[in-house]
């Protein structure tokens, strides 16, 4: 429509900003050999999807959400730098620096799948256990939509290009909510054939009439963990990841499984 409407400085700006962003995502998982699916360039930032179920380390993860917007800094700099000389006049500055505020702005709100719901996801999930914060993520993201939408509705009723960003949102975060039990499994799979590192050692303290699936819905990312039934039997991770993948015990009590 930009371009139908012969504003073509404003679309290639956008396109460029939106670009560098996310390039500053891709270069940073790179650099730590992440999985890249795919990159979706969109007009309030773009989304790149990575091939991996958050077992991460934390500080990996928390550098490659950032390096998105941490892009927006330099070009923010690069705009006062070039605005002296003959090449960039002072419309240009300011209406590159306006679609880079409001693109970082929009980007670092706490909604599902922009990058403060990418940060808001890892905090809820190093801080719950991740099936836990994986649900909390998406209701406060949820929530914020909800905010979005009436503050929205009061204010610019009217505005075709938000109602289409909030109606994305909304589609994202119900994808996203539906393939939670995926998701889940996706975590707990990596977890399975994951290699051993040295991470945090973690206690759960079970009863025996729990179920196998009990027991995994309360795992952490980041965290090795060792699992305590009736404060007398030690099982470790892998042997409950065991029993829940080659054994086919999820639906099973532990009783049944571990105590002979």
């Amino acid at each position: 429509m930009g371009i139908i409407t012969g504003y073509f400085k404003e679309v290639i700006m956008v396109f460029l900003i939106v670009f560098i962003h996310e390039m500053g995502h891709v270069f940073a998982a790179r650099w730590f050999k992440w999985r890249i699916s795919k990159v979706e360039l969109l007009p309030f930032g773009g989304v790149a999807e990575m091939n991996e179920s958050s077992n991460r380390p934390f500080r990996e993860e928390l550098i490659v959400i950032v390096s998105g917007p941490a892009q927006h800094l330099w070009m923010i700099g690069a705009s006062f730098l070039l605005v002296q000389t003959p090449i960039w006049s002072t419309a240009d500055h300011q209406l590159f620096i306006w679609h880079n505020l409001m693109i970082l702005g929009f980007n670092l709100l706490p909604i599902w799948p922009l990058d403060g719901g990418r940060m808001l996801h890892l905090a809820c999930t190093y801080k719950l256990p991740y099936k836990q914060g994986q649900k909390l993520t998406l209701l406060l993201s949820t929530t914020g939509i909800l905010i979005i939408g009436m503050i929205s509705l009061k204010l610019f009723p009217f505005h075709l290009n938000l109602w289409v960003v909030l109606t994305f949102l909304c589609i994202a975060n119900y994808l996203e909510w539906k393939q939670r039990h995926y998701i889940f499994m996706r975590f707990l799979l990596d977890r399975f054939y994951l290699e051993e590192r040295h991470l945090k050692r973690y206690s759960l303290q079970v009863h025996q009439n729990m179920k196998v699936r009990q027991v995994l819905e309360q795992f952490r990312r980041g965290h090795q963990h060792t699992i305590t039934i009736d404060r007398k039997q030690c099982i470790s991770e892998k042997m409950l990841l065991e029993a829940y993948f080659n054994q086919k015990a999820f639906d099973r009590e532990l009783k049944e499984v571990f105590i002979s």
